[in-house]
Formats: structure tokens, C-alpha cells, sequence
């Protein structure tokens, strides 16, 4: 399990560094003796193999170490960003059915707290419990984490990893990355956000160390850029449109960067746009590396390295699937499709997750037998628009359906225009990516209704509702 190979390697360097964040840090040793505690108190609370355990924290030491701490105790987390809106946070807490939320004391009386739901403070002091590791109540098959992304009735839905998902994911990947305790990383991502899953034990697995970007850092691409230069970050893991804004401050500085590889996910990624960092610093600087994946199929799906040669080719081809996976573009009779058709792409093998939460319908429709396995396994329908091209290489080719990402999260379409449509101003509605960007088409129910008005009062009405990301910077009345 994933706290066990972090236990074995502070047993191996107890001293090294584990976290570092805004002049704070923790080595190994101290990380797992707070977090020993705390998962000594959840145990205590009832924490065992499959709870659920809210994580509701800002970024800080603290985050990490009632990550683990759950873990270390059995349970799954599961990550509740302060920054979401009131009602997404509500539904969230609701629907995990978790009945025991680790907190920070000053969010307390802003969170949307069940009344059945059992607080802790991070913060507590634990000094009469044991810092020695909490024997392994868990296995491989039992949950780690559950992480919501958006859904297109309305109602975010909970993806369910177990262990094995993510053990897997850096043992397949081995051979390609070979990360090791030299290794720093940073986590720039919400905790929400299942990259965020790779960059946290990424670094703790490999004992390398993680730096924690503060929130603040993570919206200036000069800062940002700093804390790289001065923190040596070796490993750094970017959506498309982030590293963007951060190749522009990087290829006009004379500050050398320590980057080994620069790893990109959460988004489609457009090699062409990658020139201006191959014209500055070549091929023999960082190795830059494309990976395709999605929640449901543990972060990482794909694979493929990419050249400055690469950058002369407009097509997006996303490499070739982890070792473990299983991967096949098919017709809507499951057929596979012949080389240069289109099709939906489906992942199988040892990085489907368990399903979604208390969802069972919507679990069988995405989640569906291999037609191509003689021992029971399933496929994940993903939606994603594929081809093959020669030599066995797939392109991505776009979504089937209505969802997109956006600054890497993913986004469904629909939920943004049911909560649009059920504004009694608002006839109709249509909500479409345009470069990047969400814009929001409306019809509404009273034609002389002031249309700035109306726009004011609909990004209000939204905000109280989704997160930012989710709320469209036009409206088109």
C-alpha cells in the first residue's frame, strides 16, 4: 500500500526531506511520527479499510500529513478544497457519506459542516499517542482516495481508487522515469485535482522531496518561476495552459532552472506551441513528456516523449499506454476501428478504478465488460475521440460528448447549463469552449431584460454554485 512504501523509505532516510512549504519543512522521520499519531486518533474514531475520510485544508504541511495519516489508518481520503463554493462543498460531504472531516481551526466556521459529521483539528496536539507506524489494518484492493470531478446531470460524481490503482501507476512506469531520492517536485495542483495525486507520491514514494506551491504562487508565472530557480525542482508537472504562462517568464530569464523533466496532463497538449521553449533551450535541457489520462484510469494513461522535430508535426499523436493498460479505439458496436478511422477510446486493465460512488447506473454505462479479455475484465468507456495512425500510434482527436477541460479539470457542459437553465431570467441556454475559454449563449426569458444586469447576476448566481473554473468569462445574450 502507498503509506507502507513511504514508511520503508523513512526507515532508509530518516532525515532527508520530505515536505517544504513557505520556509516550513518536515524530514521523513518527522512527517511519519505526526502522521502516526493522527492515524493512532482516527483509529480510535472508527478509520478502517474503505471509510471515507473528509480532508478539507489549505495548502500546508499539515495537508499532507492527514493525507497520510488516513491512509496509515486504513481509510480513503477524501479531498474537499476550501476554495469550492458552499453548495459544491455541502453536496460533496453529503455524498461520500464521510462522518469524520480532518480540518484547519480557521476554516471551521466557513465550511458547510453536516451536523453528523465529527471534526478534527490538523493542529491538535497528539503527543499522548504513538509515533511508531499503526500495523497495516488494509490491502491493495481497498480505497485510497475518492476524488469528484464535474457530472453532466448537474451533480459532481466520486471516482474510487484503491491502492493497487496507484501503486501500479509508478511501477509501470519505472523504466521510463527511474525517479529517485534526488528528485524535487512540486505540488502545484489542488489536491483536488487527481494530477496532484502523482505529484504528492511521486515524490513521497521515491523519497524526493515535495514542494508545496503556495496558492498564490501558483497565479503568477514570475513567482512560480522563482520558487523553481530557488527550491532546484527537478520533476515539474504542468497543464498545457499553465506552462505556457510559465515558458514566457522561463525563455526570457538568464536564471538557469534545474528541471530534469517537465511532465504535462489534465489537458490536450499542442506540441506546436512548445517551439518557443525548443528555440531557448533545445533538446538537451529538460526532457518534456506528454500523458494522456484521465481520473478514472489513475492519472496516467499514456506515454510519449516529446522532440523539437515534434513541434513541425500538427497532429496530437498521445504515445503509447502505460505497460499495465490495455487500450482500443471502437465503433459504437465495439468493433475495433481500422487504421486512420475514428472512434471512442476505451482503457482497460489494472488502472480502472472501482467505479463511481453510489452511482451505479452511471458505473455500468462507462464501465463495461472487455469484449477482448477471457478472464472478466472491464473497459472505461472514456469518451474521447481517437484514431489510429501507422505503427500503432493513437491520436486524440477530441470528446464525443459535452465535456471539456479546462485549465485541466474536466468539465461537463451540462452541469454548468442546468444550473444556467434553472435561473427563472434564463429561457435557454448553451455553454461551448471557445480557445480555452467557457462562454455562455443565453436566450433570456424577458426580451428587454438589461443585459448586463442580467450578466452580473448569472456569474453571482454561478459562483455560489461551482467552482471559478467552471464559470464561463463570456456571456453572449
Amino acid at each position: 500500500c502507498a503509506h507502507q512504501r513511504s514508511e520503508t523509505q523513512a526507515e532508509r532516510t530518516p532525515l532527508a526531506i520530505a515536505l517544504t512549504f513557505a520556509g516550513e519543512q518536515l524530514s521523513y522521520q518527522q512527517l511519519h511520527s505526526r502522521a502516526n499519531q493522527l492515524a493512532h486518533k482516527l483509529r480510535e474514531q472508527g478509520v478502517g479499510p474503505d471509510v471515507r475520510v473528509g480532508l478539507a485544508a489549505e495548502r500546508s504541511l499539515d495537508m499532507i500529513v492527514g493525507m497520510l495519516a488516513i491512509l496509515k489508518a486504513g481509510g480513503a481520503y477524501v479531498p474537499l478544497d476550501p476554495d469550492y463554493p458552499q453548495d459544491r462543498l455541502s453536496f460533496l460531504m453529503h455524498d461520500s457519506g464521510i462522518e469524520l472531516l480532518l480540518t484547519q481551526a480557521h476554516l471551521l466556521g466557513q465550511l458547510p459542516i453536516p451536523a453528523h459529521v465529527q471534526t478534527l483539528d490538523l493542529a491538535d496536539a497528539l503527543d499522548s499517542y504513538s509515533t511508531e507506524n499503526p500495523v497495516n489494518q488494509t490491502s491493495p484492493d481497498k480505497l485510497a482516495y475518492v476524488i469528484y470531478t464535474s457530472g453532466s446531470t448537474g451533480k459532481p460524481k466520486g471516482t474510487l481508487l484503491a491502492h493497487h490503482n496507484l501503486m501500479r501507476l509508478f511501477a509501470a512506469t519505472d523504466d521510463w522515469f527511474k525517479f529517485s531520492e534526488k528528485d524535487v517536485w512540486t505540488l502545484f495542483h489542488s489536491f483536488a485535482f487527481d494530477f496532484s495525486v502523482w505529484e504528492i507520491f511521486g515524490a513521497l514514494l521515491h523519497g524526493g522531496r515535495l514542494v508545496i506551491v503556495p496558492r498564490e504562487v501558483t497565479r503568477s508565472p514570475e513567482d512560480f518561476h522563482a520558487l523553481l530557480v530557488e527550491q532546484q525542482v527537478t520533476v515539474l508537472n504542468q497543464t498545457p495552459s499553465a506552462f505556457k504562462q510559465l515558458m514566457r517568464v522561463a525563455c526570457d530569464s538568464p536564471v538557469p532552472m534545474s528541471l530534469e523533466k517537465v511532465i504535462f496532463g489534465g489537458e490536450a497538449l499542442d506540441v506546436a506551441s512548445l517551439k518557443p521553449w525548443f528555440d531557448r533551450f533545445g533538446d538537451q535541457a529538460a526532457q518534456l513528456i506528454n500523458m494522456y489520462g484521465i481520473t478514472e484510469t489513475t492519472v496516467h494513461v499514456t506515454y510519449r516523449p516529446i522532440t523539437e522535430a515534434d513541434t513541425q508535426n500538427p497532429a496530437s499523436p498521445i504515445g503509447e499506454a502505460i505497460p499495465d493498460l490495455s487500450w482500443y479505439v471502437l465503433d459504437a458496436d465495439f468493433n475495433p476501428v481500422a487504421q486512420g478511422c475514428s472512434g471512442e477510446l476505451h482503457i482497460g486493465h489494472a488502472g480502472l478504478a472501482r467505479g463511481y460512488h453510489n452511482r451505479a447506473a452511471l458505473t455500468a454505462e462507462r464501465f463495461v465488460p472487455d469484449p477482448f479479455s477471457s478472464d472478466g475484465g472491464r473497459l472505461y468507456r472514456t469518451g474521447d475521440l481517437a484514431r489510429y495512425r501507422a505503427a500503432g500510434v493513437i491520436e486524440y482527436a477530441g470528446r464525443i460528448d459535452h465535456q471539456v477541460k479546462i485549465r485541466g479539470f474536466r468539465i461537463e457542459l451540462g452541469e454548468i447549463e442546468a444550473r444556467l437553465q434553472a435561473h427563472p431570467a434564463v429561457r435557454e441556454v448553451m455553454v461551448l469552449a471557445v480557445d480555452g475559454q467557457l462562454a455562455a449563449y443565453l436566450v433570456p426569458a424577458q426580451l428587454d431584460h438589461d443585459q448586463q444586469s442580467l450578466r452580473e447576476t448569472l456569474k453571482t448566481e454561478l459562483r455560489s454554485h461551482l467552482p471559478d473554473y467552471m464559470v464561463p468569462t463570456h456571456f453572449i445574450v
